[in-house]
């Protein structure tokens, strides 16, 4: 039986969504992962401080007995938000950086920005504080094709950024294309890239061929094969740009199987064990800790964990459905068999 030890890893980038599914999310993440930068596109975003702290702990009443896991809070940007918000956020240690949503990029984006140079003192302030900013790189244009938004937003939106502030650390978040890695691999090392399993497992012929599959939407929307491939060779590559980010965010069968079906995959409760078979199937298992576990914490200036975890090959079967309360979900993988299984190694 084959198996790899690796240091505890992080995700950088998860949807726990609020109230009721905390009990589901939170346990489903906490179960491999030991810190996680939190979206904060709730149904009323996390736009202060002080609403980040109590989402906070509200996230750290459902963590299990036994397990550590630490929620890092981000703050939602808007047009009209302070500068004095980004100061506060600076100073509080469970902030770590600050989401920007195009108004209409994805869930629960209808408050985010409508023109990003009405936010450049806010990226002013934050390439001060070198505080991170977090970008779902899309834009929304009805006339611009949905396969071509992350290629367009590079262009219009990200390279103007780079450029007029330097100093600021920058995610580009779940990335889909060839274009963005690219970008990122060329990009001064404030530049840095999530991938996430469902980007490297699926092309859109999964979303699209044979019939409409609602549980493979997501945004931004799976690309080509090619796409993928540059993906693959990005993930893998050992290059400390690319880092692990699930994008996991659940919605309810019925929102999903919808005339208007919702965006995000549940990937968390089969996560860290798609990313194993991705590099294992890669002849890469190798780059996976860095990938995983190093590079990621490295970005964000935290200690590596210490705590460790096995990844096992061996057969499990993902749950076809979770529920939380009467709510109901599919995850990624619903119902097959994987070849590997991760268990966090307990000590003390």
């Amino acid at each position: 039986m084959r198996s790899i030890v690796i240091n505890q890893p992080d995700d950088w980038h998860l949807h726990l969504r609020d109230g009721k599914q905390l009990a589901m999310t939170v346990p489903a993440s906490a179960r491999v992962f030991a810190r996680a930068i939190v979206m904060p596109n709730l149904a009323n975003p996390i736009i202060t401080v002080s609403e980040a702290e109590c989402y906070r702990a509200r996230i750290l009443e459902q963590v299990p007995a036994g397990r550590h896991f630490d929620p890092l809070m981000t703050l939602y940007l808007q047009d009209a938000m302070s500068t004095d918000e980004i100061t506060k956020a600076d100073a509080h240690p469970c902030i770590y950086g600050c989401k920007l949503y195009p108004a209409g990029a994805t869930t629960h984006s209808t408050r985010g920005v409508n023109n990003i140079e009405f936010i450049y003192p806010l990226l002013e302030k934050m390439a001060n504080y070198e505080m991170p900013l977090l970008i779902h790189g899309e834009v929304t244009d009805p006339d611009i094709d949905i396969f071509d938004r992350e290629a367009v937003f590079i262009d219009r939106y990200l390279l103007p950024i780079c450029e007029r502030f330097p100093q600021l650390p920058i995610v580009f978040e779940h990335i889909t294309t060839k274009t963005a890695v690219d970008f990122v691999s060329q990009a001064p090392s404030n530049v840095a890239a999530t991938i996430t399993a469902h980007h490297l497992l699926y092309n859109r012929n999964t979303l699209l061929a044979g019939g409409i599959r609602p549980h493979y939407y997501c945004l931004p929307i799976l690309k080509t094969e090619e796409d993928r491939q540059a993906l693959l060779a990005a993930a893998t590559s050992g290059v400390p740009k690319f880092f692990l980010g699930t994008d996991s965010a659940p919605h309810t069968t019925i929102q999903k199987e919808s005339a208007c079906g919702c965006a995000g995959i549940f990937s968390a409760p089969c996560a860290l064990e798609s990313y194993a078979t991705v590099f294992d199937a890669h002849h890469s298992l190798d780059k996976l800790e860095n990938f995983a576990s190093r590079f990621g914490a490295e970005f964000y200036r935290l200690p590596l964990n210490t705590q460790k975890v096995e990844i096992k090959q061996q057969e499990w079967q993902v749950p076809a459905v979770v529920a939380a309360g009467e709510d109901k979900f599919i995850p990624m993988c619903a119902g097959e068999t994987l070849t590997w299984q991760a268990k966090p190694i307990l000590t003390g």
